[in-house]
């Protein structure tokens, strides 16, 4: 299809963080652009306010009003995810039309063709490496193009215009193996750890579809922990890590509430390199990022200042309030690993101060896959309050909940909450460090929380200047 001949377009699931990258994209080019969601949330308000038709009804009439000056041979397209539920009116209402609808990934592989990809895959870490390393090369002045899971704090936005001919950075989704609409110049592979078994049944499935898409790169970037995925690949792969690897970060040590390190990459060392987002976890991304930018044939000291002053990805090891008396990260960590790595981090940063977390599991079936994990990660704290379960596109399953989950934990300081009380609950349980963890819904309750944080410290500070 050729994209270029596209005048209307209207996207099923607009408020997700891919499809609202693409919609970005399509506005830029001049193309209208309409859609729907189920709710409405600040990304939406944001693609409204950019010149996006979008409603948050099921209403067949705006699709219907949308497309009526389109030639629909020619002119028309519908984008949708695979969470569009098979019912929704607006949906069967296009599939009995005859307007070409494409899958969102099916659309960005169509784009990444016109441009030199630098893909990024993983279970975890994809989002945050993808940021980092589009935020290097606009840093080196390469204006690049970059379709992002997440909204990077340097640019506020998941979507960045580049010039015409200029590279491409794009997160290539493992989930409905979307990646496999990709053929990138240059692909890193973060991780190929068992996740979204609902889709692929089992771990060694995942395996096969990284493998998969690793034949569809040129050249292969990835971690030293998956190996696995090397066999029988004709492409020129190069590892990276934080132990016993050729591309790595020594010397890793916290000063002044920071990370500092000795970058290792492409044959050539980055002295005192500090990374502007806070993680153990995140220098390993960061060694990875600077790995393909070096390839690609930016320079050190233009590497090393885009890592010191990388602001991070909303909600990714997000700092929402730093006092002496008090911090509180929010973290979309969803799985155990992800999980682990956030805790870990965090005690080293805060290596005597007592750790609270908040847990929103996501997905019935990722909690019933991973039950034991997650509690292994969760003991990790000091401090476990659990939320009930976000089903995001699925229905219960029976005999999955919240609170089996909870009686797997061992940590004997542990509570299962309504998010409705858990800013009560923090105004008589005052914590010393708190995180909030989880793909849901979750993050609405990070502006209530802060202001609950920000009051505590107030009272404590009116206390302390009392004679």
């Amino acid at each position: 299809m050729n994209l270029k001949e596209v005048k209307h377009i209207y996207f099923l699931g607009a408020g997700g963080i891919g499809m609202s990258a693409l919609i970005r994209y399509f506005l830029v080019q001049g193309v209208k652009v309409a859609g729907y969601d189920k709710t409405a949330s600040d990304l939406t308000n944001e693609l409204i306010a950019e010149g996006a038709q979008i409603t948050f009804y099921d209403d067949v009439n705006h699709v219907h009003d949308f497309f009526k000056f389109a030639d629909h041979n020619q002119q028309a397209l519908v984008v949708f995810t695979p969470a569009i539920p098979d019912d929704l009116a607006i949906k069967k209402w296009v599939l009995q039309s005859n307007i070409i609808s494409l899958k969102r990934a099916e659309v960005l592989g169509f784009i990444c063709h016109e441009h030199p990809t630098l893909a990024v895959a993983g279970t975890h870490g994809k989002t945050t490496t993808s940021t980092l390393l589009a935020h290097i090369l606009v840093e080196a002045g390469m204006q690049p193009w970059a379709f992002l899971g997440g909204i990077s704090a340097n640019y506020n936005t998941n979507f960045l215009k580049g010039a015409e001919s200029s590279w491409l950075v794009v997160e290539a989704d493992e989930y409905d193996r979307s990646f496999l609409k990709l053929f990138p110049t240059i692909s890193i592979i973060t991780s190929t750890e068992a996740d979204h078994l609902d889709i692929y049944g089992d771990g060694q499935q995942v395996i096969n579809s990284f493998a998969d898409f690793a034949k569809q790169t040129q050249q292969l970037v990835v971690a030293q922990d998956n190996t696995n995925i090397n066999t029988k690949l004709d492409t020129p792969v190069e590892h990276y890590g934080l132990s016993n690897a050729f591309n790595t970060a020594q010397k890793i040590n916290v000063r002044d509430g920071a990370f500092h390190f000795d970058l290792t990459v492409n044959e050539h060392l980055i002295e005192d390199a500090t990374l502007g987002m806070p993680g153990i976890h995140n220098i390993e991304n960061a060694v990875a990022a600077s790995l393909v930018a070096s390839k690609i044939g930016i320079g050190l000291p233009q590497i090393k200042q885009a890592l010191a002053n990388f602001k991070g990805v909303k909600r990714r090891f997000e700092v929402i309030v730093q006092h002496p008396e008090m911090v509180y990260i929010d973290d979309y960590a969803h799985h155990p690993t992800e999980l682990k790595a956030c805790i870990e981090s965090v005690r080293m940063l805060y290596p005597n101060q007592r750790l609270t977390g908040i847990f929103q599991p996501h997905l019935y079936s990722r909690t019933r896959d991973f039950y034991d994990g997650f509690a292994e990660s969760l003991d990790l704290l000091d401090e476990i309050i659990l939320l009930e379960i976000y089903p995001a596109r699925e229905l219960p399953i029976a005999g999955v909940s919240a609170s089996e989950l909870l009686n797997k934990c061992k940590n004997n300081h542990k509570i299962l909450l309504p998010k409705n009380e858990i800013t009560s609950y923090l105004k008589t349980h005052q914590p010393q460090v708190l995180l909030t963890l989880g793909a849901g819904d979750i993050d609405l309750l990070v502006k209530p929380i802060k202001e609950v944080l920000e009051n505590l410290i107030a009272q404590t500070n009116i206390q302390n200047q009392q004679p």
